[in-house]
């Protein structure tokens, strides 16, 4: 174990510093800066080797985290990466966007603050990469089996690093013209710059990996075609049909999804030219949607100028301490305070739309609201507080519904359930035999850690369809439901 006596000796948790929000709003780069390596040694030397480590069952990939946590405690890091990513593909990518259900679960959290297993996530890989210990890992031989991966956020990335890995010939498609799906188009770059995540793609691509970006499977290329050129198809197309606002007004100029803002403004960031870019500048804005998609919004509208931020979440706002409802080890609901919020903007809960207010050139000039309360029935209005916000500028960040069903989902005939999601069996097969699907089309919308583990497991269920067995490990988590009913 690391430390015996490190979380009696070190109980305050130490995590590095972010930038000054005065600095960094006038920058895209990550907000975060680099810990001194002895502060985050002691900090795994924190963890408490646990005779049951619920942070596994925290963590979807059942990550081995009280072994890195050890290693790193000991600076070896050769040993420490090579136990990640026994377990995790991209730590580069969980370490700056998971949400650490494993810290939330963390033993040491009953009566102390979590060791920051995140942290020590990250501050691994990230040596390792220093060091030079992530080269490409290169098959020994081929199977002559192929593979086709639509989508490149990181179920498919996972997918296809492990079945490239198998020995497997493997084409991921893309409809955007770069790789990496949300990964490089909704995630702004002060929370993972792109330099990351195109590390890891020349990884791939070294290991045999090939791309093919600004392809539109469904149009360009049919489901059919597909499967007449491939020996299986991988569906990770993610849940991209995003949840709406049917209140008067939702027409007006000036109302557009979070997922028709935040593209453009990351192209931009890199230094890329948009013509007709929606902007936050001189503006006020309101974001509906108080979750991660929300903060991005936030951050992302600051940095471009934005006159005036408001976040409305129709949820009460949660508690800073965990409830009944959310005992130890889950992952519980309280108030969370994301860089973004740091930032500038108000945050307001207990609220609902009623209506968008345009002027007279058809464009968004306000937004009307009522506090409304939760109960058995649902929520209802609260009598007396209607009020009204002016806005020139409505993002709506309100979550996916689902995969698009037309094209490839709708070519390939594979059966969806009554949330839209497409249905797979335990090995991630869908009703079509030979086409899989793993992330957010199969689960629904939810975590980068699941995606990754489906990702992980999809390829596994793959290559024991391709060559009647496989080796390739498969996330093993206490919590997963099963895929079947």
């Amino acid at each position: 174990m690391a430390d015996p006596q490190g979380f009696l000796k070190h109980r305050e948790r130490e995590l590095p510093q972010r930038r000054p929000v005065e600095v960094r709003i006038k920058d895209w780069k990550e907000v975060y800066e680099e810990q001194e390596l002895g502060q985050l040694q002691r900090q795994a030397g924190r963890c408490m080797d646990c005779g049951i480590p619920f942070c596994h069952s925290g963590c979807p990939l059942g990550n081995l985290i009280p072994e890195w946590n050890t290693l790193a405690w000991k600076g070896d890091w050769h040993d420490a990466i090579e136990r990640l990513h026994a377990t995790n593909n991209f730590p580069e990518f969980t370490g700056r966007l998971c949400p650490a259900p494993c810290e939330t679960a963390c033993v040491l959290g009953i009566n102390q603050p979590a060791v920051t297993i995140k942290q020590v996530e990250v501050t691994t890989v990230e040596e390792a990469f220093g060091r030079g210990d992530v080269p490409p890992q290169i098959p020994e031989w081929l199977t002559g089996r192929t593979v086709a991966v639509v989508g490149s956020g990181p179920a498919g990335l996972a997918a296809a690093q492990q079945l490239t890995r198998a020995g497997h010939t493997v084409a991921v498609y893309e409809r955007a013209d770069k790789p990496g799906g949300l990964l490089r188009y909704g995630i702004p770059e002060f929370k993972m710059e792109k330099r990351i995540l195109d590390r890891r793609l020349a990884q791939m691509r070294s290991e045999g990996t090939r791309f093919r970006s600004g392809v539109d499977v469904g149009t360009e290329v049919t489901g059919q075609q597909l499967r007449d050129r491939y020996d299986a198809v991988v569906l990770a197309i993610g849940a991209t049909v995003p949840r709406d606002l049917p209140v008067p007004g939702r027409e007006l100029d000036g109302v557009v999804q979070a997922m028709d803002f935040l593209p453009d403004a990351n192209r931009v960031s890199v230094g890329e030219e948009v013509e007709g870019q929606i902007t936050a500048t001189g503006k006020d804005v309101i974001i509906i949607g108080g979750g991660d998609t929300g903060a991005d919004c936030i951050g992302t509208s600051i940095r471009q100028g934005a006159r005036s931020v408001t976040s409305l979440e129709i949820m009460p706002q949660p508690g800073a301490d965990r409830s009944a409802q959310h005992p130890w080890p889950t992952y519980p609901m309280i108030f969370r305070v994301a860089s973004a919020h740091e930032e500038g903007g108000d945050r307001v809960y207990a609220v609902s739309t009623t209506e968008i207010v345009g002027d007279e050139d058809g464009k968004v000039a306000g937004l009307r609201l009522t506090e409304v309360e939760l109960g058995e029935q649902g929520f209802t209005p609260v009598e007396g507080t209607e009020r009204e916000l002016p806005a020139q500028l409505i993002l709506l960040a309100m979550g996916f519904l689902g995969p698009e069903g037309e094209g490839v989902v709708e070519q390939l005939g594979v059966e969806r359930d009554e949330r839209s999601n497409v249905v797979r069996d335990n090995d991630y097969m869908s009703s079509v035999p030979g086409v899989f699907v793993a992330g957010d089309a199969g689960r629904g919308q939810s975590l980068i850690v699941w995606a990754i583990a489906e990702g992980r497991a999809a390829a596994q269920g793959v290559d024991k369809y391709l060559m009647g067995e496989s080796k390739l490990p498969r996330p093993v988590n206490p919590g997963d439901r099963p895929l079947t009913a």
